[in-house]
């Protein structure tokens, strides 16, 4: 009796533990929400947040926001999978400094992606080999009033740069965690290894794709140090919401930026609500 209860006693201690430094972490994150809940409700009127959705810069800041990032998202993830399967089932020389190479996105400053872009299409290829740089080769192609930098394929690229490498990263470790045997089954049948992946593989890894998709969406809406170097904040051209309420703190204007900040966060969790729900949904019809 005396062990079962020493037992019970530690077993609780250390579920307290766990709670306390999760919960910090939590009670960060919804303290946050609430300072800024908060001062809006007494420093904004319900007609001021109606004004601001009225605002056509605002809503084409929405616009583009939606627009650019559902693209960065796909274009994430028709990177991300076919990445993380060669990772995660093949072994070739120089696996792990390509592994490490894709998470640079991750650990560098924002704004030296987004200056690592800039000089990548605007100073190369080198002047010696008379080629002109990337943004002149696109004019000579497409006319002189294409391009890419500051303008909107420049949000695109600067959201898909960062973003496809946590769907990378998603991807991997969801591969992973899919046994190879159900492929390997497949193979023995007499599938190719391409229908073995699209019959097998990708039914399997439905949840770690629409992980995938949804951390890349939300990470390019949050997206702010590449746009503001590659694409600039440019009202009604390149103006995305994260760029809106940096726009909106410069000339001082704090409520409109917290507003702006509300609607980011509003979004976010319909769509990690809507993934979520639709996730259950198919978990539910597997199941049946």
């Amino acid at each position: 009796m005396k062990r079962a209860f020493h037992s019970g006693g530690t077993d609780l201690l250390f579920f307290a533990a766990l709670v306390s430094l999760g919960g910090l972490y939590l009670l960060l994150i919804l303290a946050m929400l609430f300072a800024d809940i908060w001062y809006a409700g007494t420093h904004i009127s319900g007609q001021e947040f109606i004004d601001l959705l009225k605002n056509e810069h605002i809503r084409y800041s929405i616009w583009l926001t939606l627009i650019t990032c559902t693209i960065s998202a796909l274009l994430s993830l028709l990177v991300a999978v076919p990445a993380g399967y060669i990772l995660s089932r093949y072994r070739f020389w120089g696996k792990t400094l390509i592994d490490a190479i894709l998470d640079i996105p991750i650990v560098l400053p924002p704004l030296v992606v987004g200056l690592s872009l800039l000089i990548l299409f605007n100073k190369m290829p080198p002047e010696f080999l008379g080629l002109g740089s990337l943004e002149d080769i696109i004019r000579k192609f497409f006319g002189p009033n294409a391009g890419v930098t500051y303008k909107i394929p420049a949000v695109i690229i600067a959201q898909f740069s960062v973003s496809c490498a946590f769907a990378v990263r998603t991807m991997r470790n969801t591969f992973d965690q899919i046994s190879p045997r159900t492929e390997q089954v497949a193979r023995t049948l007499g599938c190719s290894r391409g229908r073995a992946f699209f019959s097998v593989v990708i039914p399997e890894s439905w949840r770690g794709i629409s992980t995938a998709g949804t951390l890349a969406w939300t990470r390019a809406m949050g997206e702010f140090g590449p746009i503001l170097v590659f694409a600039s904040t440019i009202r009604g051209r390149t103006e995305v919401l994260s760029s809106t309420v940096f726009l909106e703190i410069s000339i001082g204007n704090l409520e409109g930026a917290v507003m702006v900040s509300l609607l980011m966060v509003t979004i976010a969790i319909i769509v990690l609500v809507a993934v979520r729900a639709w996730d259950k949904g198919q978990q539910h019809r597997l199941l049946i």
